[in-house]
C-alpha cells in the first residue's frame, strides 16, 4: 500500500485487473458507457481460465432464453437458489438476478456480441431447477473478425500448454467469448489492453484507492484511476503457499488455471489495505485425470466406468456434475485421495469420458498414469486395492446394468447423469450403467483437480470491496474469483462461475459511473 500524491505514469478513469469474462465484461461496460478504461493482464495472453472453459453463462431469465422459448425466469431461478442456499447472502443473490437479464441486454446491444442457449441441465434436483438447463454459450466467432487482435486471444489449453496458436478455425467456446468481449471492447475506442503487468499493489489517497502498482518487462509503473479499480484477476489456485494456509486441498499443478497465473498478489494487495476475505477454503472442484507431467485434465461426463478409492469399492454416483464429484473425492480425506477411474476396452482402451485437454492411452501406459490387466483380480494389484473387492465391485456394477438400476449410488436416475450417456449405444435399460466386460481393463489415476478458488474478497451487491468491518473500501471493486462467491459451498448450474463473473462486473462499473442502482 502506498498513501499520499503520488507520480503517476498513466491515468485512466477506470482499471481492470484481469482479462478473464468477468474482466473484459467490465471493460466493455465501462467502454460503452465512455469511460476510458485500461485492462492490465499480467500474462502475454487474454483470457485466463475463462478461455479454456466451454464457456456455458448461467444468467437466468434473459432475452437468450426468451429466443429459445424456454420457460425461465428471473423467480424460478431465485427459487432455485433459495432452495440450495437458504437465507445466505440473499441481498447479492438478489442482485444477481436482477442485473442478469439487463446485462445481457447490454452485452447483445453490440452485434458483436451473439448468444445461443444450449440445453445443459441444472446440477441440483431441487425447485426451481431446469432439466433441460438455464445457461447459454457465445455463437463461433471468425479469426478473421478479430484480425490484430487474435494473437491476444489465448488459445484452447492443449494448445496453449504446447505452446501453439490458434488452428485454422473459428474461435469456439471461451475463445469466442472472450474474443467477442475484447472485439466489442475496443471498437467503443474508449478501451486499451495492457499485457505483460503484473499488478501487485493498490495505491491509495486521502483514504481511496486511486490505482495500481504493476510489474512490467520495463519496469515497475503506477496507473492512476479517476473512478475506480475492479479487480477481476482469477483466485489463488496457483499459489501452493496461499492453498496451504487457508486449507483449500488439491494443489497448483492440478488446478487449470493457465501455468503461472491466479497467484493470489491482488488479493494480498486488497488484504493489506483492509480487505475482507471470506470461503477461503472453497473452489470450484472437478475430478482430474493425472497426466504424465503431473498436472492434470478436468474430467467430466463419464459415460462408462467406475469410480473407486484406496478400498476397491465405489463411494458416489460418477455421473455426478463434476463440482460434486471433485467433493465426493474430498470427502473423505486420505481413503479417496488416491482414486482411480476403472473401465474397460469398450472404446478401444479411450477413456470412456471428456477430458480437458484431451487425453489418450499411449503416454498414459508408458508413463504408469495408466494400468492396464487383463482381469480385474490383476489390475487390482497394479493399483493397490484388495483383489476381492475390485472384482466383488465390478460384479456388482454389472449386476446393476443387467438390471438397470444402481441400487448403491443411484445413477443413471438424474436427467444430468443422463445428459452424457451414449443412449443410441446403450447396452442395458439404463445407458448410464455400461457394464464392464470387455478385457483387457484400465485404470487411471484421478486427482483432486479445480477449475480455480472460490474464496477470496467479501464485496456487496455494487461488487465494492468490504473492509473487516464491512465497510466499502472506496474506489475498489472485485467480481469473479477474486471474490467471494454468493453461492456459497454449492454449484447451482454450468456457467454460474462465468455468469456471476459477468454479471459482478456491470454494477461496479455503474457505481463507478455515478449510477447507484441498488441500494445498500
Amino acid at each position: 500500500m502506498r498513501g499520499g500524491r503520488q507520480e503517476w505514469d498513466a491515468t485512466h478513469d477506470v482499471i481492470v485487473v484481469g482479462s478473464g469474462a468477468g474482466a473484459m465484461t467490465g471493460a466493455l461496460a465501462a467502454a460503452s458507457d465512455g469511460l476510458d478504461t485500461v485492462v492490465l493482464e499480467r500474462t502475454a495472453l487474454l483470457g485466463g481460465t475463462s478461455a479454456y472453459s466451454g464457456a456455458a453463462c448461467w444468467l437466468p431469465g434473459t432475452q437468450v432464453q426468451e429466443r429459445a422459448g424456454l420457460a425461465d425466469s428471473a423467480d424460478a431461478a431465485g427459487a432455485y437458489l433459495r432452495a440450495l442456499l437458504g437465507d445466505a447472502e440473499a441481498e447479492r443473490r438478489d442482485a444477481f438476478l436482477r442485473h442478469a437479464p439487463e446485462l445481457v441486454a447490454l452485452l447483445e446491444s453490440d452485434p458483436v456480441v451473439e448468444f445461443e442457449w444450449r440445453a445443459f441441465p441444472d446440477y441440483v434436483a431441487a425447485p426451481g431447477r431446469m432439466d433441460a438447463g438455464r445457461s447459454f454459450v457465445p455463437l463461433d466467432l471468425s479469426p478473421d473478425l478479430l484480425g490484430d487482435l487474435l494473437p491476444l486471444v489465448r488459445p484452447a489449453v492443449d494448445r496453449d500448454r504446447a505452446g501453439q496458436g490458434h488452428p485454422d478455425a473459428p474461435l469456439s467456446a471461451g475463445r469466442a467469448l472472450i474474443g467477442r468481449l475484447l472485439l466489442a471492447a475496443t471498437r467503443t475506442g474508449n478501451a486499451l489492453v495492457r499485457t505483460g503487468h503484473r499488478v501487485t499493489g493498490l495505491v491509495t489517497e486521502e483514504g481511496r484507492v486511486a490505482g495500481v502498482e504493476a510489474h512490467t518487462p520495463h519496469g515497475t509503473v503506477r496507473v492512476r484511476a479517476r473512478r475506480g479499480v475492479l479487480l477481476a484477476a482469477g483466485g489463488f489456485e496457483g499459489d501452493d503457499a496461499l492453498r496451504a494456509e487457508h486449507r483449500v486441498p488439491g494443489g497448483a499443478a492440478w488446478s487449470m488455471a493457465p501455468r503461472g497465473t491466479n497467484t493470489g498478489e491482488v488479493l494480498r494487495a486488497a488484504v493489506a489495505i483492509g480487505a475482507a476475505t471470506g470461503l477461503m477454503d472453497e473452489a470450484w472442484w472437478c475430478p482430474g485425470t493425472e497426466l504424465p507431467d503431473g498436472t492434470a485434465a478436468f474430467t467430466l461426463g463419464l459415460r462408462g466406468g467406475i469410480v473407486v478409492d484406496r478400498s476397491g469399492r465405489r463411494f458416489a454416483n460418477e455421473s455426478l456434475p463434476y463440482d460434486r464429484m471433485g467433493r465426493a473425492i474430498a470427502a473423505a480425506g486420505g481413503a479417496r485421495t488416491l482414486t482411480h477411474l476403472i473401465f474397460d476396452s469398450r472404446e478401444g482402451g479411450a477413456l470412456p469420458a471428456i477430458t480437458v485437454p484431451p487425453t489418450g492411452p499411449a503416454e498414459h501406459l508408458a508413463a504408469g498414469t495408466w494400468l492396464r490387466a487383463d482381469t480385474p483380480t490383476e489390475l487390482a494389484g497394479l493399483i493397490g486395492v484388495p483383489a476381492d473387492a475390485l472384482t466383488n465391485t465390478v460384479n456388482r456394477f454389472n449386476g446393476f446394468a443387467a438390471t438397470g438400476t444402481d441400487a448403491d449410488h443411484h445413477r443413471g436416475e438424474d436427467p444430468y447423469d443422463l445428459f452424457f450417456a451414449d443412449t443410441a449405444n446403450a447396452p442395458g435399460p439404463n445407458p448410464c450403467l455400461v457394464p464392464l466386460d470387455r478385457p483387457p481393463y484400465y485404470a487411471a489415476r484421478l486427482v483432486l483437480a479445480d477449475l480455480g478458488t472460490k474464496g477470496g474478497l467479501r464485496t456487496d451487491v455494487h461488487a465494492r470491496v468490504l473492509d473487516t468491518g464491512g465497510r466499502p473500501l472506496p474506489g475498489l471493486y472485485a467480481a469473479g474469483n477474486t471474490s467471494a462467491s454468493f453461492t456459497g459451498r454449492v454449484h447451482p448450474g454450468p456457467g454460474v462461475p462465468i455468469g456471476t463473473a459477468m454479471v459482478f462486473a456491470s454494477p461496479a462499473v455503474r457505481r463507478m459511473n455515478g449510477q447507484p442502482g441498488d441500494t445498500a
